[in-house]
């Protein structure tokens, strides 16, 4: 069972405060290692505005690989972390990217975070040679018909997670009339048309609409916006909703839901798995007994023992089962670093990051949340079966609950 808390989010200001100072991560540098060359691996994600939790959860994952690289000593190089704010965003995201290609010591980049940002981001990333290793973009087009991609991620994209979400709904919730929702968003209609086409392969009758979003985990909005809808879907007789998007405008809809007296089964996908969720509906229990997804790597395990004692250090107490995709940037940043070692990092700038991306092509790499390995496309090889986690938001007495509720996995695919 894995119960998130409260605590994450009373860290948002915190964190994302201290982003404006980078420091040399590692121990003191000695006389030998001032000899070493140093290099930097950029993260690119959300560390500011309504999704920085999520980005703070893989800036504290980097973090913690590279302290732990450069203290091993063990490295011919030092290591250097360089954060890039897109706040998710595919409007900000080039801006970033293109700082980080500008960066002469830059090699390799952990994200881009969300798949939106990512596609706008990635021309610039490829044309430079930089690989990316992704934490968390899952959307299937990123992925779809590319050789030898620049781009690469340790999760399971949007093809396995919205078949298992239909499988989950159709056949272990039993919904036989499926409203499939999106946002509108590059991510959010991506993985609401895999769950439409396999819940109809799986014998539902399928209904898709598109809402786009509104909040974007800012400005003004309310949950009146979806009265209307509510009121539909209340009475088109569905027993299920799938909704594709970000917790922001998912809270929203499930408070109008909640008015409106919708009973049915509603899931969402990573996207809304946070307790932003929870603290964003009104009232908190509209988002009692909904089902949320998020694609894991490998065994998608999370940090145990002396390693969950150091990431707790970094995270300033938060555990990594709560902190969701550290692990997964933990083990992007570790592939990358195992890559380095590998290749001649010699010649000219281009020349090393084409090399770390080539390599990273053929590693194999016992992380954290399993073997690392990717294939052509930049998809991560296997088959995804077991990957993908489910969760319920539940009613929680725990510390740390919000409003009395909190998410808590159900189980996996």
């Amino acid at each position: 069972m894995k119960i998130r808390s409260s605590k994450v989010a009373s860290l948002v200001v915190a964190s994302a405060a201290m982003l404006m100072t980078v420091p040399m991560i590692g121990t003191a540098a000695t006389s030998s290692a001032a000899a070493k060359p140093v290099y930097v691996i950029g993260y690119e994600g959300p560390l500011s505005g309504g999704n920085a939790q999520l980005g703070i959860n893989m800036k504290w994952g980097v973090e913690f690989a590279i302290q732990q690289a450069n203290a091993s000593g063990k490295l011919p190089f030092t290591l250097q972390a360089k954060w890039y704010d897109d706040q998710g965003s595919g409007t900000l995201s080039p801006a970033q990217a293109q700082a980080a290609v500008a960066n002469n010591q830059l090699v390799a980049v952990v994200g881009p975070a969300f798949s939106g940002a990512t596609k706008a981001a990635e021309p610039f990333y490829s044309n430079a040679g930089i690989a990316t290793v992704s934490p968390s973009a899952t959307a299937a087009a990123l992925a779809t018909g590319i050789s030898n991609n620049n781009f690469m991620r340790v999760v399971y994209g949007d093809d396995v997670q919205g078949s298992a979400d239909a499988k989950f709904l159709v056949s272990t919730k039993h919904v036989s009339k499926l409203l499939v929702l999106d946002d509108g968003s590059f991510y959010g209609s991506g993985l609401a048309a895999v769950v439409a086409t396999a819940a109809k392969a799986d014998h539902a009758t399928v209904t898709s609409n598109s809402y786009p979003q509104s909040s974007n985990c800012g400005g003004l909005a309310s949950s009146t916006q979806y009265t209307s809808l509510a009121t539909q879907i209340v009475s088109s007789g569905v027993n299920g909703v799938f909704y594709g998007g970000y917790y922001c405008d998912f809270g929203l809809l499930l408070g109008a839901l909640h008015t409106a007296g919708y009973t049915g089964v509603v899931m969402s996908g990573d996207g809304s798995e946070s307790t932003a969720l929870i603290s964003g509906t009104q009232p908190n229990s509209a988002a009692a007994g909904v089902y949320l997804s998020a694609a894991g790597g490998g065994s998608g395990g999370n940090f145990t023992g002396a390693l969950e004692t150091g990431f707790l250090k970094i995270s300033h107490g938060v555990t990594s089962a709560n902190a969701l995709y550290a692990p997964q940037a933990y083990d992007a940043t570790n592939v990358i670093i195992a890559a380095m070692q590998k290749v001649s990092l010699t010649g000219s700038l281009e020349a090393k990051r084409i090399a770390i991306r080539d390599e990273l092509h053929k590693i194999s790499y016992k992380g954290i949340t399993g073997t690392i390995a990717f294939q052509s496309d930049g998809n991560l090889a296997g088959s995804g079966a077991g990957q993908i986690d489910f969760y319920q938001v539940t009613a929680s007495s725990a510390t740390g609950n919000v409003g009395g509720y909190a998410i808590t996995q159900v189980g996996h695919n």
